[in-house]
Protein backbone atom coordinates (compact mmCIF):
# COMPACT_ATOMS: atom_id res chain seq x y z
CA UNK A 1 0.00 0.00 0.00
CA UNK A 2 1.47 3.30 -1.34
CA UNK A 3 1.20 6.19 1.63
CA UNK A 4 1.40 9.40 1.44
CA UNK A 5 1.83 12.07 4.44
CA UNK A 6 0.12 15.42 4.82
CA UNK A 7 1.01 18.39 7.54
CA UNK A 8 -1.87 20.69 8.13
CA UNK A 9 -1.71 23.54 10.29
CA UNK A 10 -3.33 22.15 13.54
CA UNK A 11 -2.08 21.04 16.49
CA UNK A 12 0.90 18.73 16.90
CA UNK A 13 1.74 15.50 19.21
CA UNK A 14 4.98 16.61 20.97
CA UNK A 15 5.62 12.46 21.38
CA UNK A 16 8.23 11.60 19.24
CA UNK A 17 7.05 7.71 19.70
CA UNK A 18 4.10 8.97 18.08
CA UNK A 19 5.25 10.27 14.79
CA UNK A 20 7.90 7.23 14.85
CA UNK A 21 4.74 4.79 14.71
CA UNK A 22 3.66 6.56 11.59
CA UNK A 23 7.09 5.50 9.66
CA UNK A 24 6.70 8.96 7.71
CA UNK A 25 8.69 9.19 4.47
CA UNK A 26 9.81 12.34 3.96
CA UNK A 27 9.76 11.35 -0.28
CA UNK A 28 6.16 11.52 0.36
CA UNK A 29 5.58 14.37 2.84
CA UNK A 30 3.37 17.19 1.84
CA UNK A 31 2.97 20.22 3.85
CA UNK A 32 0.27 23.04 4.21
CA UNK A 33 1.45 26.35 4.65
CA UNK A 34 2.54 26.27 9.08
CA UNK A 35 3.08 22.51 8.76
CA UNK A 36 5.96 22.95 7.47
CA UNK A 37 7.35 24.19 10.59
CA UNK A 38 6.56 20.98 12.29
CA UNK A 39 8.11 19.01 9.83
CA UNK A 40 11.23 20.49 10.17
CA UNK A 41 11.47 20.20 14.13
CA UNK A 42 11.04 16.41 13.54
CA UNK A 43 14.21 17.02 10.42
CA UNK A 44 11.47 16.14 8.11
CA UNK A 45 12.30 17.78 4.40
CA UNK A 46 8.90 17.73 2.99
CA UNK A 47 8.54 17.06 -0.63
CA UNK A 48 6.00 19.91 -1.10
CA UNK A 49 4.73 23.06 0.55
CA UNK A 50 1.47 24.64 -0.27
CA UNK A 51 0.12 27.72 0.84
CA UNK A 52 -0.17 31.62 1.10
CA UNK A 53 2.77 31.45 3.59
CA UNK A 54 1.30 33.60 6.46
CA UNK A 55 1.79 31.01 8.66
CA UNK A 56 5.58 30.58 8.31
CA UNK A 57 8.34 32.13 9.55
CA UNK A 58 11.39 33.52 7.14
CA UNK A 59 13.47 31.44 8.86
CA UNK A 60 11.64 28.33 7.94
CA UNK A 61 10.41 29.38 4.67
CA UNK A 62 14.47 30.03 3.98
CA UNK A 63 15.31 26.43 5.25
CA UNK A 64 12.75 25.20 2.98
CA UNK A 65 14.55 26.92 0.03
CA UNK A 66 18.03 25.90 0.92
CA UNK A 67 16.46 21.96 0.87
CA UNK A 68 15.05 22.54 -2.85
CA UNK A 69 11.34 21.75 -1.89
CA UNK A 70 8.96 22.10 -4.12
CA UNK A 71 7.28 25.96 -3.19
CA UNK A 72 3.70 26.42 -4.29
CA UNK A 73 2.67 29.79 -3.35
CA UNK A 74 -0.98 31.36 -3.40
CA UNK A 75 -2.39 34.59 -2.93
CA UNK A 76 -3.97 34.87 0.51
CA UNK A 77 -7.53 35.21 -1.78
CA UNK A 78 -8.84 32.52 -3.00
CA UNK A 79 -12.10 29.84 -3.34
CA UNK A 80 -9.76 26.75 -0.88
CA UNK A 81 -7.97 26.57 2.18
CA UNK A 82 -4.15 26.12 1.99
CA UNK A 83 -5.19 22.71 3.28
CA UNK A 84 -7.75 21.72 0.48
CA UNK A 85 -5.50 22.72 -2.03
CA UNK A 86 -3.32 20.36 -1.14
CA UNK A 87 -5.09 17.31 -0.54
CA UNK A 88 -6.83 17.66 -3.56
CA UNK A 89 -3.16 17.63 -5.63
CA UNK A 90 -2.31 14.74 -3.21
CA UNK A 91 -5.75 12.95 -3.82
CA UNK A 92 -4.81 13.04 -7.97
CA UNK A 93 -1.66 11.47 -7.41
CA UNK A 94 -1.42 7.41 -7.09
CA UNK A 95 -1.43 6.73 -3.50
CA UNK A 96 -3.39 4.41 -1.80
CA UNK A 97 -3.70 5.74 1.43
CA UNK A 98 -3.91 9.71 2.64
CA UNK A 99 -2.71 10.15 5.94
CA UNK A 100 -3.17 13.82 7.49
CA UNK A 101 -1.40 14.98 10.51
CA UNK A 102 -2.45 18.35 12.51
CA UNK A 103 -6.12 18.24 10.54
CA UNK A 104 -7.33 19.27 14.59
CA UNK A 105 -7.43 21.95 17.31
CA UNK A 106 -7.76 25.77 16.97
CA UNK A 107 -10.70 27.19 15.21
CA UNK A 108 -13.90 24.61 15.53
CA UNK A 109 -14.88 25.69 11.51
CA UNK A 110 -11.26 24.96 10.61
CA UNK A 111 -11.62 21.65 12.02
CA UNK A 112 -15.23 20.81 11.32
CA UNK A 113 -14.47 21.70 7.54
CA UNK A 114 -11.01 19.36 7.79
CA UNK A 115 -13.68 16.84 8.90
CA UNK A 116 -16.20 16.86 6.09
CA UNK A 117 -13.36 16.90 3.38
CA UNK A 118 -13.18 13.01 3.89
CA UNK A 119 -16.26 12.69 2.29
CA UNK A 120 -15.23 14.20 -0.64
CA UNK A 121 -11.49 12.85 -0.75
CA UNK A 122 -12.15 9.44 0.81
CA UNK A 123 -8.67 8.36 1.05
CA UNK A 124 -8.02 11.10 3.75
CA UNK A 125 -7.28 9.47 7.37
CA UNK A 126 -6.92 12.17 10.07
CA UNK A 127 -4.65 11.06 13.01
CA UNK A 128 -3.30 12.34 16.00
CA UNK A 129 -1.99 10.90 19.26
CA UNK A 130 -5.26 9.54 20.60
CA UNK A 131 -7.32 8.73 17.30
CA UNK A 132 -7.87 8.09 13.76
CA UNK A 133 -10.91 9.46 11.59
CA UNK A 134 -11.74 7.27 8.37
CA UNK A 135 -14.71 7.56 6.09
CA UNK A 136 -16.77 4.44 6.12
CA UNK A 137 -18.19 3.25 2.94
CA UNK A 138 -20.89 1.02 2.11
CA UNK A 139 -18.91 -2.33 3.18
CA UNK A 140 -16.26 -2.35 5.02
CA UNK A 141 -14.01 -4.66 7.10
CA UNK A 142 -11.40 -4.06 9.71
CA UNK A 143 -8.81 -6.32 10.97
CA UNK A 144 -6.76 -7.05 13.58
CA UNK A 145 -7.90 -4.46 15.59
CA UNK A 146 -9.57 -6.48 18.90
CA UNK A 147 -9.91 -4.49 22.27
CA UNK A 148 -9.83 -0.92 20.22
CA UNK A 149 -12.54 0.91 20.81
CA UNK A 150 -14.33 2.79 17.71
CA UNK A 151 -17.17 4.96 16.86
CA UNK A 152 -19.42 5.20 13.97
CA UNK A 153 -21.29 9.29 13.51
CA UNK A 154 -23.36 9.93 11.08
CA UNK A 155 -22.54 12.91 8.75
CA UNK A 156 -25.94 12.44 6.88
CA UNK A 157 -29.49 12.85 7.93
CA UNK A 158 -29.98 8.92 8.34
CA UNK A 159 -27.54 5.69 7.42
CA UNK A 160 -29.78 3.34 6.69
CA UNK A 161 -29.58 -0.48 7.36
CA UNK A 162 -26.76 -0.28 9.38
CA UNK A 163 -25.02 -3.61 10.14
CA UNK A 164 -22.14 -3.95 12.91
CA UNK A 165 -20.70 -7.62 13.38
CA UNK A 166 -17.58 -8.48 15.50
CA UNK A 167 -18.02 -5.80 18.06
CA UNK A 168 -19.78 -5.99 21.63
CA UNK A 169 -22.44 -4.01 20.91
CA UNK A 170 -23.62 -5.20 17.21
CA UNK A 171 -26.69 -4.14 14.98
CA UNK A 172 -28.66 -5.83 12.49
CA UNK A 173 -29.85 -3.18 9.75
CA UNK A 174 -30.64 -0.25 12.16
CA UNK A 175 -31.17 3.38 11.22
CA UNK A 176 -28.81 5.70 12.65
CA UNK A 177 -30.12 9.14 12.50
CA UNK A 178 -27.80 12.79 12.49
CA UNK A 179 -26.87 13.25 15.87
CA UNK A 180 -27.74 9.86 17.50
CA UNK A 181 -25.10 8.45 20.49
CA UNK A 182 -26.06 5.06 19.62
CA UNK A 183 -22.68 3.95 18.41
CA UNK A 184 -20.11 5.58 20.17
CA UNK A 185 -17.49 3.78 22.41
CA UNK A 186 -17.76 0.13 20.58
CA UNK A 187 -15.65 -2.31 20.83
CA UNK A 188 -13.86 -4.38 18.23
CA UNK A 189 -14.26 -8.16 19.74
CA UNK A 190 -13.33 -10.01 16.42
CA UNK A 191 -10.16 -10.41 14.06
CA UNK A 192 -12.27 -8.87 11.34
CA UNK A 193 -15.49 -6.47 12.34
CA UNK A 194 -17.75 -5.71 9.46
CA UNK A 195 -20.08 -2.81 8.50
CA UNK A 196 -22.72 -2.75 6.24
CA UNK A 197 -25.08 -0.04 5.33
CA UNK A 198 -26.92 1.18 2.14
CA UNK A 199 -27.74 4.40 2.19
CA UNK A 200 -25.63 8.06 4.06
CA UNK A 201 -22.35 9.18 4.66
CA UNK A 202 -20.72 7.45 7.81
CA UNK A 203 -17.52 8.13 9.60
CA UNK A 204 -15.09 6.32 11.62
CA UNK A 205 -13.12 6.93 14.92
CA UNK A 206 -10.84 4.53 16.39
CA UNK A 207 -9.44 5.74 19.53
CA UNK A 208 -5.67 4.52 20.09
CA UNK A 209 -6.54 2.83 23.90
Amino acid sequence: MTKAFIFLNGEFSNSKDFYESLSIDSQHLYCADGGSKKALELNLVPKEVWGDFDSLDTDSFEILKSQNVILNIFNKDKDFTDGELLISYVSSLNYDKIIVIGGFGGRIDHTLTNINLIFKYPKLTFVSEIEELFFVPNSFEINNKIGKTISFLPFSDKVTDLTLKGFKYQLEKHTLNRGDSTCLSNIITQEKASINYSEGKLLGSITFN
